[in-house]
């Protein structure tokens, strides 16, 4: 490559392509080339677009750099510069052709304006590139530190200049940053699920696979937000930690580091159910109450919480139990409950022994009230059995006595007394099960000297031929005594 000496008005080669160098055309304008300035700076402009928004990657780059050496050559060419390629000693006959254009005063300003306007645009680049360099190495040492909070920080520190100057390598920064913030998101997803929140939960799990799945080095800042997550666990609510828990027993495998979540179910899930369950029970959640119980069993039979747990499922389905038969013990007035044509069963009722079994009676209060007080249970929960009495009826007749009264004074009217027939059902409260149906009867005075009875509208009808024996106390506890003694 040589280079000849330029006439006056001419421009120096050197120059022009030093000029292009600054990527705004001002090559071009020595030549008096506005054109060729405005499309140079036009495709610059683009191409700094494309690189700095839709194409951010290394061929892009390299594309820009190959426009900036079109740029270059074309300047020389254009100012009249050409290759010639010397062999052997004609290279230092040329680098001395190349040295005194130095020592025109003409061309060597031409030059020094051209490294004017071209040295600090280039400087400026490398000092953006390195700005650039230096916070995409921040970020990086961040994310493989897991420091989403040092990551962000030093992208924030990236402004525009180092973004167009280093595209590419700023590019990787942001998506730290981005995937940063979507993680930042998923813990506060986390937080939520902590609190029993399922579809929360998913949430965070999803989105910490996405960033996962974004590429390779992600590892360590999803990590740090699992490990936070983790930490929560145990939660200060048992019933809260047994939901978690069970959403991270039945979370698939997927082979990422999130799997290291599962690694917590066994260690903290047995307490979590047990405490969960002593809490449902206190609560009178019997039914859920149980369910925990059992969920130990199934899923634990070899936990040192396993026995407890077992204890508690028992107690939960007495109570269970005793809340149903409580329910079907509910009445109103004088009727017979539900539990007398729909019988269940209170395990923990005590079983039938010698001597006086402790019962709740219903019906027929008008005998049943006459009974002793220590016959009778206070509720199912210390009763053996339940009594339940129908309507009195005419019993068999014990004695026909005349007597005078009613329309008819002179003759007298026959009246048999019958002893109370009183039909029973007895029921073991501990299985449920009939132990007595009979029909009970009740003895006492007949044929006393009066009879008393109702008259209608003044008019005496006399009494009715059908009456039963008159009780004492005795003899109704006599009748009541067999049903719940043994």
């Amino acid at each position: 490559m040589s280079w000849e000496p330029q006439e006056r008005g001419k421009r120096d080669p050197w120059a022009v392509g030093v000029a292009n160098a600054s990527l705004v055309g001002a090559g071009y304008l020595m030549l008096g080339r506005r054109g060729w300035a405005v499309l140079s700076w036009a495709v610059t402009v683009a191409l700094l677009i494309v690189l700095g928004t839709a194409q951010r990657t290394v061929r892009c780059e390299w594309a820009f750099a190959v426009w900036w050496a079109v740029v270059v050559v074309h300047g020389w060419h254009l100012a009249g510069g050409r290759w010639k390629w010397p062999s052997g000693a004609n290279w230092r006959e040329q680098y001395g052709r190349f040295a005194a254009g130095w020592r025109l005063d003409r061309v060597r300003t031409q030059r020094c304006v051209a490294l004017g306007v071209a040295v600090p645009v280039l400087a400026a680049v490398v000092l953006l590139r390195v700005d650039a360099a230096h916070a995409e190495g921040t970020v990086a040492a961040a994310r493989r530190s897991g420091d989403c909070t040092k990551a962000v920080h030093a992208q924030h520190s990236v402004w525009f200049g180092p973004r167009l100057a280093d595209s590419p390598g700023t590019r990787r920064g942001e998506r730290t940053a981005a995937a940063c913030r979507r993680l930042a998101v998923a813990a506060a997803d986390l937080r939520d699920g902590l609190g029993g929140d399922t579809e929360a939960l998913a949430a965070g799990f999803d989105a910490m696979s996405a960033v996962l799945a974004d590429g390779p080095g992600n590892e360590a800042i999803v990590s740090t937000v699992l490990d936070g997550f983790l930490d929560g666990i145990p939660t200060a609510n048992p019933c809260r930690t047994a939901v978690v828990t069970d959403w991270l027993r039945a979370r698939k495998a997927d082979g990422s580091t999130l799997d290291r979540a599962s690694a917590v179910v066994p260690r903290t899930a047995p307490a979590a159910l047990l405490g969960c369950a002593n809490n449902l029970m206190a609560g009178k959640s019997w039914t859920k109450a149980k369910a925990r119980y059992q969920q130990v069993l199934d899923q634990y039979p070899h936990d040192a919480k396993a026995a407890a747990a077992k204890s508690g499922a028992h107690k939960a389905e007495l109570a269970i139990e005793l809340g149903n038969v409580t329910r079907l013990l509910d009445t109103y007035g004088d009727t017979q409950p539900t539990y007398c044509t729909a019988p269940a069963r209170y395990s923990g009722a005590p079983a039938r022994h010698k001597g006086v079994n402790k019962a709740l009676f219903f019906g027929n209060s008008t005998y049943t009230d006459k009974l002793p007080t220590g016959w009778s249970a206070t509720d199912a929960s210390d009763a053996t059995l339940v009594v339940c009495a129908s309507d009195d009826k005419d019993g068999p007749s014990v004695q026909t006595c005349p007597y005078k009264g009613g329309l008819y004074t002179t003759f007298p009217e026959e009246v048999t007394f019958h002893r109370i027939a009183i039909p029973v059902k007895v029921y073991e409260l501990r299985t449920g099960r009939l132990v007595s149906h009979r029909t009970l009867e009740i003895d006492g005075k007949s044929c006393p000297s009066t009879l008393e009875y109702t008259t209608w509208e003044n008019i005496d009808t006399g009494p009715s031929s059908d009456q039963y024996v008159i009780p004492t106390t005795s003899d109704i506890r006599a009748a009541f005594h067999p049903l719940v003694t043994r």
